[in-house]
């Protein structure tokens, strides 16, 4: 009678995460990333409005993020860019908005505000974009 040869099990291989540098696209072991919130008045958050106006940028060392900030830092803050993004993330992911009221009591603008964001977004907006409103036909 033959001895059958137990098979041996492969050994599971180490599961390494990757992260994505922002700025040179470099591919990196998650546990060397770092991290930072960076002004950027185009950035809203899907899940939770503390963050919007900041953005979280990813870099593979520490003179990577020392110029991400920078570039951050020179980029305008402008109020209403980020209350475009406001605008754009309820219209995006909310319920239908019926009214400038409504959009207010979503987004905690006021209507000079969000008639400031609709103008902003209008004048930035590329040229075969669609253009927002605010009247409820864009």
């Amino acid at each position: 009678m033959r001895k059958r040869k137990r098979r041996r099990r492969p050994e599971k291989a180490e599961v390494v995460r990757l992260e994505l540098c922002d700025l040179c696209g470099a591919t990196f072991p998650e546990d060397d990333v770092v991290r930072r919130y960076v002004p950027d008045s185009s950035s809203v958050s899907r899940h939770n409005d503390w963050f919007d106006g900041l953005r979280l940028v990813t870099a593979c060392g520490p003179d990577h993020l020392d110029v991400l900030r920078e570039i951050y830092r020179r980029r305008p803050y402008t109020e209403e860019e980020l209350w475009a993004a406001k605008i754009t993330r309820e219209l995006i992911h909310g319920p239908p908005v019926l009214s400038v009221e409504e959009l207010g009591c979503r987004t905690g603008l006021y209507e000079p505000e969000i008639r400031r964001a609709i103008a902003w977004h209008n004048s930035h907006r590329e040229p075969a974009g669609d253009t927002v409103t605010g009247e409820g036909d864009g």
